[in-house]
């Protein structure tokens, strides 16, 4: 059910009314127009989030490229968080996890053929990927973790919200999870109810429409996660999911801000989990892999190890993972789907929202 991962730390309530000055002060100051958003001339569209982690931008942002790089040259402009490298940096084919970070990296080897670039500074990354000496031919720039990146302005603004922890009911760091607060959300012209369920009910859409308070100029859509195979990380046949053994002993390796939707979709296959989770964006050590490979060990037969695509990105390469490791190591690909039968109604209003903001339009209309 909705908001069900949802922890206050209430003795932690007084340190997040002091934060929620400081939020509210930054956001007042950009509302006056003391600090300055900048407006660019071509498609920029935002994928974010007002919660710490865990609500599936990268997902939604490969929905998008998927979308879009049909017709159009796509950029996607991500901070690279934890990457061990500094300033701008436009991805190549030889260009290594640690240099992008590993979401980044990711959609760069899922996607070849779009810009994938990283660069704290936003406005200064989006500049260079409109320079048609570094980034020829953009044409819509995505942007991986910018909602609360307020010195560039987005044409759309799209805000995702986690089924299981519902922001009208969370509270500001450190209590609770929340970056600023709720009210953050009147910035989104797309709001998405990320993780639901792909059964809930018409009752369930009705009751968080009622509590998210939206604008009419905002738009309310639900999106589900969709599983594809299991990819053998180090050679071997791709497995579909349903073809899981009952009572398979899975082993599953995370290192993601939100395990708990993974562990509970992957029970539903009659399997058995044991869950192995560090902090998101986790760069494994020596002493991990002892971890890793003792837990396993100790499992009964027949087991796997699961990993999502992120954490892949950081195994792939890893020394010191035992053979038994590497064969039965597997990643779970993930994509999401919109519901209320409203994927058609979504993918207009992003292609007409590029369409109409492109340079080719804006010079006709100048």
């Amino acid at each position: 059910m909705e908001g069900d991962l949802i922890k206050i730390n209430e003795w932690l309530l007084p340190l997040a009314w002091l934060y929620g000055i400081g939020v509210k002060t930054r956001n007042a100051l950009f509302e006056a127009g003391i600090l300055k958003s900048r407006s660019f001339d071509i498609p920029v569209i935002s994928v974010g989030n007002i919660t710490v982690g865990g609500t599936g931008k990268t997902p939604h942002t490969e929905y998008l490229i998927r979308l879009l790089q049909k017709k159009y040259k796509v950029a996607v402009l991500s901070r690279g968080y934890k990457r061990k490298s500094h300033g701008f940096i436009l991805s190549r084919p030889d260009t290594p996890m640690t240099t992008l970070g590993d979401e980044p990296f990711q959609m760069k080897e899922k996607f070849p053929d779009i810009y994938v670039a990283v660069d704290k500074n936003r406005c200064r990354g989006i500049e260079r990927l409109c320079n048609a000496q570094i980034a020829p031919g953009t044409e819509v720039v995505l942007l991986d973790d910018a909602f609360q990146q307020r010195s560039e302005k987005p044409g759309s603004n799209i805000l995702l919200v986690d089924y299981h922890r519902m922001i009208c009911d969370d509270k500001l760091l450190p209590a609770g999870r929340l970056r600023e607060p709720k009210e953050g959300r009147n910035r989104a012209n797309i709001v998405i109810v990320t993780k639901c369920p792909a059964d809930i009910k018409p009752m369930g859409f009705r009751v968080i429409s009622k509590a998210l308070r939206l604008y009419p100029y905002q738009k309310l859509y639900f999106s589900t996660l969709k599983y594809k195979n299991l990819i053998p990380l180090f050679g071997g046949k791709e497995r579909p999911l349903k073809d899981l053994k009952f009572h398979e002993h899975i082993l599953l390796l995370t290192g993601i801000a939100s395990p708990e939707q993974m562990r509970m979709d992957l029970e539903r296959y009659g399997t058995e989990i044991t869950p192995l989770s560090f902090g998101d964006h986790h760069y494994f050590s020596s002493r991990d892999l002892t971890c890793l490979h003792e837990t396993y060990a100790a499992m009964p037969a027949p087991k796997l190890i699961v990993t999502t695509e992120k954490d892949a990105t950081r195994l792939k390469d890893l020394a010191g993972l035992s053979e038994e490791v590497k064969k039965g190591l597997y990643a779970l690909p993930i994509e999401i789907e919109i519901l209320q039968n409203q994927q058609e109604t979504f993918n207009e209003n992003i292609i007409d929202y590029v369409l109409k903001n492109s340079r080719n339009s804006i010079l006709a209309k100048k």
